[in-house]
């Protein structure tokens, strides 16, 4: 937070100092100091000496940070070269953290009353995930909609697809994600940290964050003369899932730069149900970093990533023998027959399939002026998806061609009496073209414009913050006029079908945040904060009009959609103390015009059919007022005089229901079940030894049934109670001069290789396998993962 802005922009200052060891005095080494704001940092060295240049005078909000130590948040003022000496006590537990995601500034995440949750680089390091999703679906509040490993989708609080804004470093992703077999591209050995907003506070980003924003966050800048990297890899037993990557990090002279490459591999996931499942089997091929500067002025940092991956689609058609079918051309037809060991084994993809392509510029900027400051951001995404339904096809069937360009700018005012103010504008241009043979969404442009003001200011134990923002959107779908070939032509007069029709939607609407944080002592906190969201519907929603490969729907828009406005309220409080920590959320949200898919029925009283040749039943979107409800609660124990012993839980529940309603649609579809979560975990720091920090961890994590679904029509179904178990250790092995070597982890999880179903699996309405009569597709066995990381540092 640069609290006040009170900057010289020609100031040629610095400062340095020394971090220690509260009790014993001891000097850390490699301790981490931080400013978000300026993106810049340095560790110390063997004496605990630290020292920053190059900075503007003012006051910085800045992050002390040392691996076993509490975190250290505070607010310098900086004039000339100043030293500060830091003292970190040594902790068990970490709740202080530097939010930056969804607010004006980088702030104490402490004195910020919207609630959100962090996923640390230690977190993902000692768990094992399958997708960048997959990676953070264990925190209290987060679940993942799944099309099996490679597509997940994220869902907060309930409510997910375009109602969830993830990020890319602050850049928002703009990839289909309407879509259920549509995942999050990003690459997950490029992700550091995870910060996640829960609820519709934010008001940087407009339309699509009512359910509130993830922001996937790679390292922080290296220090001044450092270039330093590593090489990764993993290995899953359960797909074979290959994974290597490399990473390389520099900062020289001010002029700094990041570079990720990594490859994953993965062949068919298998259970105890299914045994290998056919065509659930990934590759994918990623890079990504950026290039900058950092000066007096401020900072300038130009962003990039590509993103490509080929997946099989898992449709789930089985023989009587309950064998899957593949299609194969034989005699020049397309025939379904029985699948081999042989098509089971290895990393071949089927068919269909879906080859994506996510390519991504970004330039961010922070400009520093005498008594304020300004920041810009503009980027640019291309987003090119193409699925192809069978081997006889040489061109996509479905192909999406999707190009946005976004951008945002934020002045940062000076003080006024103690009120940090900034207002901005944010927006995108967006256009999507249908390339391929087959349509499922009519093509479009879109424009999006807002603008906003947010202020705060903390007095001695009491914070306010909260804002104000508005939003237009204007969208146009263009006509598709079909041969009796299903060929495009330019007008009505020769078409045999009209595919899709012009219409237009122009929504707007205000959103708002209140929220207030009060330090009850220096271990107590409460916060409370009223909220008001907005969603415009998407293309998916206004338009679609075909079958929906992967998701067994032929899906029907809805052009009279309204938007979605939601009323939200958070309440929570934190404790922290020297043995046991707790954190407790609750929330209670009001959607108007709630927009979901409903199964509709046919005139005889079964299923509707638009397509007799493929018999995939219809859906269409509807709206209806609804309600969700619940909460998150998180202890953690860790007992004296075993400091060593953490002793970790969680709960998480999400009610929702619709008004006025009979029972089979009384509750939303995709709610997640109540999930509980315990880890036993103990850390061994063993310094002065070749092994160091060591951590064994045994954890258990039980998923309630979901007796509340959307029953209607078999649109959903309940979803039984299971329990998955998962251990793991970790060990860093050290040279005698103190440098970290490699990083071993080896984990397991679903120990017991247990068979279930996710209730916000769409592979659970899979076809039925007629030698069992089980329904669907169940989700992976048993999971053994062995994680090497190799770090390396030139100085």
């Amino acid at each position: 937070m640069l609290t006040g802005f009170s900057f010289s922009m020609y100031a040629q200052n610095t400062f340095s100092g020394h971090i220690h060891d509260v009790s014993s005095g001891e000097p850390l080494y490699g301790a981490t100091i931080y400013i978000p704001d300026l993106k810049m940092g340095t560790i110390t060295d063997s004496v605990g000496y630290y020292h920053l240049t190059n900075l503007p005078s003012g006051k910085l909000l800045i992050q002390v940070s040392f691996i076993g130590y509490a975190n250290l948040i505070k607010t310098i003022e900086i004039f000339g070269h100043p030293v500060f000496d830091f003292k970190l006590e040594p902790s068990v537990t970490e709740l202080k953290e530097i939010i930056v995601t969804g607010i004006s500034a980088a702030s104490d995440a402490s004195k910020d009353p919207i609630a959100h949750s962090f996923v640390s680089n230690e977190v993902l390091k000692q768990n094992s995930f399958t997708n960048v999703v997959d990676a953070i679906a264990k925190r209290p509040g987060i679940s993942q909609i799944t099309s099996g490993p490679a597509i997940s989708k994220p869902v907060i609080r309930g409510l997910g697809y375009n109602r969830v804004v993830t990020l890319n470093n602050g850049q928002p992703q703009e990839g289909q994600q309407w879509g259920d077999e549509h995942g999050i591209e990003i690459d997950a050995s490029a992700v550091d940290r995870v910060e996640i907003i829960k609820g519709p506070g934010s008001l940087m980003y407009g339309s699509d964050a009512m359910a509130g924003v993830i922001n996937f966050l790679p390292p922080k800048p290296v220090p001044q003369g450092v270039i330093s990297g590593h090489f990764s890899g993993n290995y899953q037993s359960n797909n074979n899932h290959l994974g290597v990557s490399f990473f390389n990090a520099g900062n020289l002279n001010g002029n700094s730069w990041q570079f990720n490459i990594s490859k994953k591999l993965a062949g068919n996931y298998r259970n105890q149900y299914d045994g290998k499942v056919y065509n659930s089997g990934f590759n994918e091929f990623d890079f990504s970093g950026y290039a900058g500067m950092n000066r007096k002025w401020g900072f300038s940092h130009l962003h990039f990533s590509r993103f490509s991956q080929n997946t099989g689609i898992v449709e789930g058609e089985r023989d009587s023998a309950g064998n899957f079918l593949k299609l194969e051309i034989r005699n020049g037809n397309i025939e379904e027959v029985p699948v081999t060991e042989t098509d089971l084994k290895g990393y071949d993809i089927g068919y269909p399939k879906q080859k994506i392509e996510h390519l991504a510029f970004s330039l961010n900027n922070n400009f520093i002026f005498k008594s304020s400051n300004l920041t810009f951001h503009i980027g640019y995404q291309q987003n090119i998806r193409k699925e192809f339904e069978d081997p006889l096809e040489t061109y996509p069937g479905l192909f999406f061609d999707l190009k946005t360009m976004d951008y945002n700018l934020k002045y940062f005012f000076p003080a006024i009496s103690g009120w940090d103010i900034a207002t901005g504008i944010s927006g995108k241009y967006q256009e999507n073209k249908n390339k391929g043979t087959e349509f499922l969404i009519p093509e479009y442009n879109l424009v999006d414009l807002g603008g906003f003001v947010v202020a705060k200011k903390s007095f001695d134990q009491i914070s306010l913050s909260g804002g104000i923002r508005y939003d237009i959107r204007r969208l146009n779908a263009m006509a598709l006029f079909l041969d009796a070939k299903g060929m495009p032509v330019d007008n009505e007069a020769e078409a045999e079908t009209i595919k899709f029709t012009t219409f237009e939607s122009n929504p707007g609407s205000f959103s708002g945040s209140a929220g207030t944080t009060w330090q009850v002592s220096d271990r107590t906190l409460l916060k409370l904060n009223v909220s008001k969201g907005y969603r415009a519907p998407n293309i998916a929603e206004l338009g679609s009009n075909g079958i929906h490969e992967g998701t067994f729907r032929y899906e029907i828009g809805n052009h009279d959609l309204k938007s979605e406005t939601s009323m939200q309220i958070d309440a929570g409080t934190t404790y922290s103390g020297d043995h046991t920590s707790f954190e407790i959320s609750i929330f209670r949200n009001a959607i108007t015009n709630y927009i979901f898919i409903k199964k509709l029925q046919g005139s005889s009283g079964g299923d509707s059919i638009p397509d007799p040749s493929d018999p995939i039943p219809a859906y269409r979107f509807i709206q209806t007022k609804a309600w969700l409800y619940g909460g998150e609660a998180v202890l953690d124990i860790h007992p004296h005089p075993l400091h060593w012993l953490h002793f970790e839980n969680s709960i998480s529940l999400v009610y929702s229901r619709q008004d006025n309603e009979a029972d089979s649609t009384k509750y939303l579809p995709l709610t997640p079940a109540p999930v509980f979560r315990s880890e036993l975990r103990g850390n061994f720091d063993n310094k002065d030894h070749t092994i160091q920090n060591v951590f064994v961890k045994l954890g258990v994590t039980y998923t309630f049934s979901q007796k509340r679904a959307f029953t209607a029509f078999d649109t959903e179904s309940p979803t039984n109670s299971y329990g998955l178990f998962e251990a793991g250790v970790g060990v860093d092995f050290v040279s005698k001069k103190g440098k970290i070597l490699f990083n071993l982890v080896f984990l397991v999880d679903n120990l017991f290789d247990k068979a279930y179903q996710s209730h916000l699996s769409r592979l659970k309405y899979a076809p039925e396998n007629p030698a069992t009569g089980r329904r669907g597709i169940f989700d992976m066995g048993r999971n053994i993962s062995f994680k090497i990381n190799i770090p390396y540092s030139i100085k």
